[in-house]
């Protein structure tokens, strides 16, 4: 073996995207490229009374426009994992009705993309307005319809007679996706024969979602997603643009491209739901949980009327309690859809729970550390199965060691450093370890170079260089010897980029592959194969593997676990928190690269802080539309917000989980970050913040 697994490996695709040559979506050049540029809503709620094109369709290079009245017809999606899947249930243009502002009420096409959007301008639409649902508390909540409650025990009996209880209210807020790359497709029709160039997180999924929109088989259709510049859950599926471009595409006859100017990124492209969370725990007075209510409520879109952020989906997973109540509540407004986001569920669910804890562990006069090492649960409490190699504890026993936590003061307002109050804090972090199904073919070449070919893309989490470790360990190989091709559906199905399964999915395929190519020839290393292949005559050895879940889930419950560490420094009188020390260690199994695994992890603590100092979109109560619509008003931390992040992990390969050991770490960084933060503002000040993001005006009115 090459012993390269664990080791630290410089990214695959590293040069390309540095040096500019690597190709995303909207770079692909074709000949006879034409362009669109969308007409949105200007109200929240309403129909489109008239809309007059006269302006549009005279001005110069304008080719067509796209309106609810010559809209192509599809067929409809099956909307599941396996066969089609779209974000929106309502196709775009399906009609004349708006129910959210920035929806797409046209598409006009020119021969450049400046004298598109242009001509976008000059269309004049006359409604009929509705008042919308804005204000969360306008809002009327019913049970989220897909995401099970929990009742267990007699929660209300054990909360009246706990010795020591704690009951708060959290929110957090509407976040948006502001990932590098906006949105953006080419669709290319040749007869019929569809290409598509689209980022995506689940290419297979992309090309059958496509060819059954469009009434075609399956090899008819091609979708490439060769780089993808961020997506965090917002380019799994087709979203209403990339629809409604491949429908006029058709129509016609030319290859169109379509690019979303970041303001339609923030209404057509999804978003976190705001919350709000509901916390009732009990205990005793030596630290022992004896139960915990969480109801939850979150926001959606009328276009998808059962979407919830599954805030409670963390609670049975975190600390053993015999009595459980668990609810969660949604309530339409007139939005964009939301969707997933890094973590969904999993973010504003620890922030809330991991608070709480906090809050608790102060009221008993417990280390907050050991409060938490006492209730561990040791199973699932919804499933009551065990967990898999599950190592919580050294993950709290490791962060506090790194961080000196012993020497922790212990009542608030008790440090100061230049005349700001400091403070300490800690949170918990968690994640499902889910997988799916992945296949890869491997070629050998004479020259000792070796070929991997998939279909799974690369968001940005290593999958290129993750794919060049797992065949390089099992062929005994150089990293530099073996190339990758992927992003695309003709190539084996490489599984989906999301629920930080690429990894866990994809690797057990490619060493697969790499097994059975040795086996072909009965040799345990690709050196022994090649004296094989050299003497055959044969231009290359090939083989396929695949890797799927089997009986294991029925066994055991999958789950990561991590614990934060941070120190903030607060400037009272201008309510401003500067982070100055994190320590991140995480438990995810095996960890294949130990690079791209601690940059995961930072990446996903910087989003964190993000979610927890600065990020929040508010909707203009009238026009349904974000009152912030770019980076520039829109904040996400920068170099200055961050400090050194120091990212250990602890633990073992988890083999009841797949056949390398190795559980996902895109997402786990990012829960409990926001918790970590507030709980250390309370140790700073004595201020307990409840409301993401902890913005000056918060602290200061505290």
């Amino acid at each position: 073996m090459s012993n390269v697994i664990g080791k630290s490996v410089n990214r695959y695709e590293g040069q390309a995207k540095v040096t500019g040559s690597a190709t995303y979506s909207a770079e692909h050049q074709i000949s006879g490229l034409v362009y669109g540029a969308l007409i949105t809503a200007t109200i929240a709620k309403g129909r489109i009374k008239t809309l007059d094109l006269q302006q549009a369709q005279v001005s110069p290079g304008v080719l067509y426009i796209a309106t609810a009245e010559n809209m192509p017809q599809l067929t409809p999606a099956a909307n599941d994992w396996f066969s089609s899947h779209i974000y929106e249930p309502r196709y775009p243009l399906a009609d004349a009705e708006i129910h959210y502002g920035g929806q797409i009420i046209g598409l006009v096409v020119a021969d450049t993309p400046e004298r598109a959007r242009h001509a976008a301008t000059l269309v004049q639409v006359e409604y009929e307005s509705e008042t919308p649902v804005i204000n969360p508390k306008d809002a009327s909540f019913i049970t989220a319809p897909r995401t099970p409650g929990l009742e267990q025990g007699n929660t209300a009996t054990a909360l009246a007679t706990a010795e020591y209880q704690i009951e708060a209210t959290y929110t957090t807020a509407m976040e948006l996706h502001a990932m590098m790359e906006p949105h953006a497709i080419i669709a290319h029709w040749q007869e019929n024969q569809l290409t598509i160039y689209e980022h995506t997180q689940w290419v297979m999924l992309h090309q059958k979602t496509y060819a059954t929109l469009f009434n075609l088989p399956l090899d008819q259709v091609r979708v490439i997603s060769l780089y993808t510049g961020g997506a965090f859950g917002a380019k799994v599926f087709p979203w209403p643009h990339s629809i409604l471009c491949t429908a006029v595409a058709r129509e016609i006859q030319r290859p169109l491209k379509v690019v979303l100017p970041r303001q339609q990124v923030t209404t057509i492209a999804g978003n976190r739901s705001a919350t709000e969370q509901h916390l009732k725990i009990g205990a005793t007075s030596d630290g022992q949980l004896v139960a915990i209510e969480h109801h939850a409520k979150s926001y959606t879109s009328p276009v998808n009327p059962t979407w919830a952020e599954n805030c409670i989906g963390v609670t049975p997973v975190m600390y053993t309690a015999e009595n459980l109540s668990l609810k969660q509540e949604i309530a339409i407004l007139n939005m964009g859809m939301p969707t997933y986001m890094r973590a969904p569920g999993e973010v504003p669910g620890m922030f809330a729970l991991e608070s709480a804890m906090d809050e608790l562990a102060w009221k008993l006069g417990l280390d907050p550390v050991k409060f938490r090492l006492k209730n561990a649960t040791t199973l699932h409490q919804r499933t009551k199965l065990p967990f898999s190699a599950k190592h919580f504890a050294e993950c709290l026993q490791l962060g506090a060691e790194q961080f000196g936590w012993k020497d922790r003061p212990q009542h608030p307002r008790s440090l100061t450093r230049e005349g700001k109050w400091v403070g300490w804090g800690m949170a918990a972090a968690t994640f499902p370890g889910w997988r799916a199904m992945a296949s890869a073919t491997v070629r050998l070449f004479p020259d000792g170079t070796a070929l991997v070919l998939t279909s799974a893309n690369d968001m940005g989490t290593g999958a290129y260089t993750m794919i060049t470790i797992s065949a390089a360990e099992t062929l005994n190989l150089p990293v530099e010897n073996i190339q990758i091709e992927i992003g695309d559906s003709r190539l084996p199905n490489g599984g989906i980029a999301g629920g930080s399964m690429m990894t866990a999915t994809l690797a057990p395929a490619v060493v697969n592959a790499c097994q059975e190519l040795l086996k072909q020839v009965n040799a345990k290393t690709a050196t022994e194969a090649l004296q094989v292949l050299r003497g055959s005559g044969q231009p290359f050895l090939e083989a396929t593997g695949s890797s799927q879940p089997g009986m294991e889930g029925q066994k055991w419950a999958f789950q990561s676990w991590g614990a934060h560490f941070c120190e903030v420094e607060v400037d009272e009188p201008l309510g401003r928190v500067q982070i100055t020390r994190w320590v991140s260690v995480m438990n995810i199994g095996r960890v294949l690269n130990a690079k791209a695994a601690a940059s995961q992890v930072r990446g996903a603590v910087i989003m964190g802080i993000g979610d927890g100092l600065m990020e929040e979109c508010q909707l203009d109560p009238h026009l349904g539309l974000p009152v912030v619509y770019d980076l520039a008003t829109y904040h996400i931390p920068v170099h200055a917000d961050i400090p050194r992040i120091q990212v250990s992990f602890v633990g073992e390969p988890d083999l009841n989980f797949n056949s390398v050991g190795a559980r996902g770490c895109g997402e786990i960084g990012i829960t409990g970050v926001s918790a970590a933060i507030a709980n250390a503002i309370y140790h700073a000040t004595g201020k307990r913040l409840r409301d993401l993001p902890l913005t000056p005006d918060k602290l200061l009115s505290t």
